[in-house]
């Protein structure tokens, strides 16, 4: 017989709540939805957004869709949607999703995708939470109890904002080989890092999002710069951590191949690239001879199949604050029916790291998640504490929904401004 963690019996007690919500339903009492309300956070160097689905019977339940870039067209996005939700029951909510989805037909992807994910995974809450089990559980159940975690974007929030995160400073390439060792001494058994320039005043390299930067094209100087960057993190880490380039939208093909080139004698995890053309991608991956990532900034099955029948990309990242938790189930099913392994793309707070675990936990095919572990101060305070990792392992949420609630008090406390837009940086 099955027990929680306190050796209670609920099998029964859940299937009398299911008699009980199923003649409620047929006498006409159902919940309801009373009000969607976004939170636009600031995270220091980016914006974080949330939702929250409130009911009447007391339950909220609450999703994120953050994006660095637009994130109040985002919220007033959620706000639009939320007049086809009002005074619904939000326990149907695949009906539920595709009421949005078909509001938003002729413009999907984009803003319209990460509204409805953001409204959609706080329904998913509040289903959870109504039936007392966390939302894997509506998905068939959790198929392991810790998932295997890398350290993201390493080095790279340290070079934009050390001071705000109390971190040493990425000065020299030493620096790199310190932060090497610490992600090893800190049990973890993998990173991915960006092109960082270190000095007095460090710098990402964001060639394909700058103002003025067209090309993405590769010189001499960065080509060589990544091997001995690479090769810092190498001699830090040591042997048994794995290491991963993420080299987002800055190169195009030619550049693209001319790094992995660069990098082939160095065991890459993985080096990735985002595109938006599928045979272009396929054609860096056939000449490469490391695995190639992409797919964070994809919507959808549709959006991906493309790139799956292109053979793009050994391992699919998938955005679930972008495409919702169902969709990105479905997209994770289609990866394996292509024998590809996915992993949640995770640059946010610990409200979508407890989603992304959740996913973890019904999902077979997943290679590693993403979590960022330099980060504001007060990341913890707004879910009621830190992560649960120990020697590179994620501890799969045991409570209801998805295992953590927003604090909203905190939320409000940090609140993004209007105008701080692509390029900010945190004081360093």
């Amino acid at each position: 017989m099955l027990t929680d963690r306190r050796g209670c019996c609920w099998t029964r007690a859940y299937a009398v709540r299911l008699e009980i919500q199923a003649q409620l339903s047929e006498w006409g009492f159902t919940m309801k939805i009373t009000a969607i309300d976004t939170f636009v956070v600031d995270a220091g160097w980016r914006p974080w957004v949330f939702v929250a689905v409130r009911t009447d019977e007391g339950l909220t339940g609450y999703g994120e869709c953050s994006d660095g870039r637009n994130p109040f067209g985002i919220a007033a996005t959620v706000g639009e949607f939320a007049t086809v939700l009002a005074g619904r029951d939000p326990r149907p909510v695949e009906a539920n999703y595709h009421d949005m989805y078909r509001l938003a037909r002729q413009s999907a992807g984009g803003i319209a995708s990460k509204a409805i994910a953001g409204v959609e995974l706080a329904l998913w809450d509040v289903k959870a939470k109504a039936l007392g089990v966390p939302v894997y559980e509506l998905f068939g159940g959790p198929l392991r109890k810790r998932q295997r975690v890398y350290w993201s974007h390493c080095g790279s929030s340290r070079a934009r904002s050390h001071r705000l995160i109390g971190t040493p400073p990425i000065d020299s390439m030493e620096s790199f080989i310190a932060l090497g060792r610490e992600v090893r001494d800190r049990g973890f058994n993998a990173l991915k890092t960006n092109i960082i320039f270190p000095g007095p005043e460090a710098s990402v390299y964001f060639g394909g999002f700058g103002p003025g930067a067209t090309d993405q094209t590769v010189s001499v100087e960065v080509l060589r710069h990544v091997q001995k960057q690479i090769s810092a993190f190498r001699e830090g880490a040591g042997e048994n951590v794995e290491i991963a380039l993420d080299l987002n939208f800055n190169f195009k093909p030619e550049a693209a191949t001319r790094i992995c080139n660069a990098l082939a004698s160095h065991d890459m995890m993985w080096v990735e690239i985002d595109m938006y053309e599928p045979h272009a991608l396929a054609r860096i991956r056939n000449s490469a001879s490391m695995p190639i990532m992409s797919g964070e900034n994809l919507f959808g099955m549709r959006g991906y199949r493309p790139y799956f029948e292109a053979g793009s990309m050994d391992i699919v990242m998938v955005d679930i604050p972008w495409n919702g938790f169902a969709e990105s189930r479905r997209i994770a099913a289609m990866a394996e029916s292509f024998e590809l392994n996915v992993a949640p793309h995770n640059y946010y707070s610990h409200l979508a790291s407890h989603i992304a675990l959740n996913l973890s936990a019904c999902t077979p095919n997943v290679h590693i998640m993403e979590i960022d572990v330099d980060d504001v101060p007060w990341k913890d305070d707004l879910t009621g504490g830190p992560m649960d990792i120990v020697e590179g392992q994620a501890a799969v949420p045991v409570e209801p929904g998805w295992g953590v609630e927003l604090n909203e008090e905190v939320a409000g406390e940090h609140v993004w401004m209007p105008g701080r837009g692509p390029g900010y940086t945190a004081a360093r």
